[in-house]
């Protein structure tokens, strides 16, 4: 029977260490949750300012929903698209330093939107080895050659670059990758981009907020000005605090994925709350430099607490600070043992990540204390 193919299967996953296992939350997000009637200290989520239960953020989402009401009731090119959602739009592009910016539901949906409205069928994409699920899956959507390049290796992707005869070229990267906390050679990528006449698409979902004069992202981090042939994509349910995403770009850019982008085009439009919520949100980033300075305190607080002990952190300067482990068992252990200490640490295993580099991902926030990070510190030795 084709169900018994499912047992089978979910077996073979208990089997390797490799089920996932979902977690309610009795408490908002925020340092401190409860989760089965226990109190954790979270380092789980990517809430990496603080933003997420701020009580600008819920004070502004409950003005708007007096105003707004609570649903869009249809998509943005039907009657989905409110007076909110074109403020966030025109404060996000102007925050951005883009001619204009377009709300997406999801970051999800802003990239399997993204790379098949510009690319298909005799054109070819050119893909970091380490980029998001989101935008592997965008490549497939859009029937273009694909072609990986090896992690951050600007000589490897000049070489498939010069040996491609695609008729429109397209660069595909992360700017901070997820599992790694590392970021791309964006002025590398850039400057490839111009020569080859390629798109460079960059996926800002963890650097927005965070990197940059005034958290404005990766692109400021690397004093990068916007460019008309960058598409630039952020996620605003991470250091926004909220949901949704947004690509920023070109006038023209814009308006042809307003026209083109199926996952714009054939979904409802979010909930204005989201919108007016996230119009406060740009304000407190805006403002939150104290917030980033007390995030990259905290961080090197993690590491150099851990540098004399046997655990593995990866070379991240951003909230992100994976501690490799290998084992898909051994991470899962170490992960319960924090847990009975009373610290929630994700396990990451594969096909997250590659096989055989299971790890520990430490997520950061500003609403961390440093008395919390020491916590987890300790624990951390005691389990070396």
């Amino acid at each position: 029977m084709i169900w018994d193919e499912l047992h089978d299967e979910l077996a073979a996953l208990k089997r390797d260490g490799l089920t996932r296992r979902r977690r309610t939350l009795e408490s908002p997000c925020g340092p401190l949750v409860t989760v089965d009637g226990r109190q954790l200290v979270s380092f789980s989520s990517n809430d990496y300012l603080g933003l997420a239960n701020d009580p600008a953020l819920v004070a502004a989402a409950c003005a708007g929903a007096r105003v707004w009401g609570v649903g869009s009731g249809a998509s943005h090119l039907v009657s989905g698209h409110l007076g909110a959602h074109a403020a966030l739009e025109a404060r996000l592009a102007a925050f951005t330093g883009f001619a204009r910016a377009l709300l997406f539901s999801t970051g999800y949906l802003a990239n399997i939107g993204i790379v098949p409205a510009l690319v298909g069928r005799g054109d070819a994409v050119f893909s970091d080895r380490l980029n998001h699920a989101s935008l592997i899956d965008a490549v497939h959507l859009s029937r273009a050659e694909s072609r990986r390049y090896a992690h951050g290796d600007l000589d490897a992707l000049e070489r498939q670059l010069a040996m491609s005869p695609a008729r429109r070229k397209l660069i595909l990267t992360d700017a901070v990758f997820s599992m790694d906390g590392d970021l791309a050679p964006l002025p590398g990528l850039l400057a490839l981009a111009e020569r080859f006449d390629a798109w460079l698409v960059v996926d800002d979902a963890h650097g927005f907020g965070v990197l940059g004069a005034q958290g404005r992202g990766a692109l400021a981090h690397f004093g990068i000005a916007p460019s008309p042939r960058v598409v630039y994509m952020g996620t605003l349910g991470k250091a926004a605090g909220a949901s949704g995403a947004f690509v920023a770009g070109g006038a023209e850019l814009i308006e042809w994925l307003l026209q083109r982008a199926r996952s714009y085009i054939f979904t409802t439009g979010s909930s204005p709350i989201i919108a007016c919520a996230l119009l406060a949100s740009v304000e407190l980033i805006e403002g939150g430099d104290a917030r980033r300075a007390h995030l990259r305190a905290l961080a090197a607080q993690l590491r150099s607490g851990l540098a004399d002990t046997r655990w593995e952190l990866l070379p991240s300067p951003t909230a992100i600070q994976p501690i490799l482990i290998g084992d898909n068992f051994a991470a899962l252990r170490v992960a319960d043992a924090l847990a009975e200490r009373g610290l929630w640490v994700p396990a990451i295993r594969p096909p997250t990540v590659a096989k055989g580099s299971a790890r520990l991902r430490v997520t950061l926030s500003a609403a961390h204390s440093a008395a919390q990070v020491d916590q987890l510190v300790r624990a951390l030795r005691e389990l070396a």
